[in-house]
């Protein structure tokens, strides 16, 4: 016997609001009965009896049918489908992605003038996923409830939140629907669940436009940005957020409720998050992701569910010109891509291009901030290649391979983040871009050593950091349209974002 959520057939709409609205009763309803099932069980007697009914809630789903002699507007990024057919995708956490799924529902009727079918899917919510952030009940359970555990509830299952649609190697079955979004609600779910555990805040505050770094001082300038900026009556933004969910509201307004949960963490996690937000969302999410392209892909992996704007990483690297002075930028526009992270996901012979509104907004930003022009800009930014390896002592083979490659290459700047990030940003159809800051040059022999490693910190970490954030509000000011754009699409897209 199985306990079922209520089943909501399909309802056509032409009303995105009205969509929405029933995705998020379902979902709800759904969250709820898996909730209640979970407090009965776990009330229920320590040893389990031999025969268990099971619990069983399923995601809302939204289905698109589009008949033959209908033509988009093909100079779209998103928001139509290519040919006639039937399309579906899952759908969560209607609540946290309102705005998000309202506007692709808006473009899809729009587009196509028909109406969308909104109800329950065949797609199991694990229960996890159906439980809010504080709800923990691992603790609770007796050695032989948590053995039975999986009879009675579904659970996360791998099988169905790969990244297949993303990667282009997804293969429909005959007669199934083809996918509309790059993403189900499984995969959704569990990148929100990863979040948390990584950055140390919840996906909630996380905003459209994203910088990465790999050195904790850009971390530390940018809480005194945000603190700053909190104190500001008349700052852009309306409050700061750091791990722990530590919320600051901008002077002059209130605490919202929630904001007394919030509290400073005992340490900080792997790869910690800050938060300069805005009630559009269109704010700065800040990540140190440390060092190495295995946290690189790691969190780009997790924060593409949210359907960011943009992500650009702001870090250091290692000058491979004897004419780069410490403190010169680099600007990428082509990667050497030695990671080896991404490999299966996206293979070697694909080229991830520059993406010209991200470049002209981070040269622009440069110009800004530093206040020169012209060959003077040139003597502190630099395009070119920039090659991101997996091997942090590559000074130490010798010469020969690595620098015949990288000389080969034409690189100018190595890290070890910036390729994977750029790389997955173009798997994922999330603008990039590369603005890193040369802080040595081994090649050179000029290595970091302490003493020249504070002086360049002092010097060029603030005015980096205000530079990528100059950018993002450059690709703000600039307007979505531009930004998101057909360079990343694929001639068989789905039509989310």
């Amino acid at each position: 016997m199985v306990s079922h959520a209520p089943f909501t057939p399909p309802v056509a709409f032409t009303d995105p609001a009205a969509a929405l609205a029933q995705a998020q009763q379902i979902h709800d309803a759904g969250c709820a009965h898996l909730r209640a099932a979970l407090a009965a069980y776990l009330a229920g007697p320590a040893e389990p009896p031999a025969e268990l009914a099971r619990v069983r809630a399923c995601y809302p789903f939204v289905r698109l049918r589009v008949p033959h002699g209908r033509h988009p507007d093909s100079r779209l990024a998103y928001g139509f489908v290519q040919r006639a057919g039937q399309y579906e995708t899952t759908l969560t956490r209607p609540d946290l992605y309102a705005d998000y799924y309202q506007e692709q529902f808006r473009l899809l009727i729009d587009n196509h003038g028909v109406t969308l079918e909104v109800g329950t899917s065949h797609q199991p919510i694990p229960l996890p996923f159906a439980l809010a952030e504080d709800e923990h009940f691992e603790g609770q359970l007796s050695p032989a409830q948590r053995q039975r555990l999986p009879e009675v509830f579904d659970l996360p299952d791998l099988t169905a939140m790969d990244d297949r649609i993303a990667n282009g190697t997804h293969e429909v079955a005959p007669g199934a629907p083809e996918p509309l979004a790059l993403f189900t609600a499984p995969r959704v779910d569990y990148s929100l669940h990863r979040l948390r555990h990584y950055t140390g805040t919840s996906p909630e505050h996380f905003q459209n436009f994203v910088l990465f770094t790999n050195y904790q001082f850009y971390i530390d300038e940018f809480i005194a940005l945000g603190e700053r900026e909190m104190g500001r009556a008349d700052s852009g933004y309306d409050s700061f957020v750091q791990p722990g969910n530590l919320v600051t509201r901008r002077a002059g307004l209130a605490p919202l409720p929630g904001d007394q949960r919030g509290a400073a963490p005992p340490r900080l996690p792997q790869m910690p998050a800050y938060h300069l937000t805005r009630p559009d969302r269109g704010g700065i999410s800040f990540v140190n992701i440390g060092v190495g392209p295995a946290n690189a892909k790691t969190i780009t992996d997790h924060i593409a569910v949210l359907r960011p704007h943009a992500w650009i990483m702001v870090g250091h690297c290692a000058g491979l010109r004897g004419s780069q002075q410490l403190g010169d930028y680099v600007l990428a526009h082509g990667y050497v891509r030695e990671d080896h992270v991404l490999d299966e996901d996206l293979p070697l012979w694909i080229p991830v291009p520059a993406l010209a509104e991200v470049q002209i907004a981070l040269q622009q930003a440069v110009a800004d901030v530093t206040r020169l022009q012209g060959i003077e800009l040139k003597r502190v930014l630099r395009t070119g290649t920039v090659a991101t390896t997996d091997n942090r002592n590559w000074e130490l083979l010798g010469a020969g391979s690595p620098q015949r490659r990288f000389s080969q290459s034409r690189a100018i700047a190595l890290d070890m983040e910036s390729a994977t990030i750029a790389a997955n940003g173009f798997r994922f159809r999330v603008p990039y871009g590369t603005l890193l800051c040369v802080s040595d040059k081994p090649l050179h022999g000029e290595i970091k050593l302490p003493g020249m490693a504070n002086h360049f910190y002092r010097e060029r970490v603030a005015q980096h950091l205000l530079i990528g954030i100059r950018a993002i509000e450059r690709l703000r000011e600039n307007g979505l349209h531009r930004l998101h754009s057909r360079k990343l699409r694929s001639f068989a897209e789905v039509a989310f974002q």
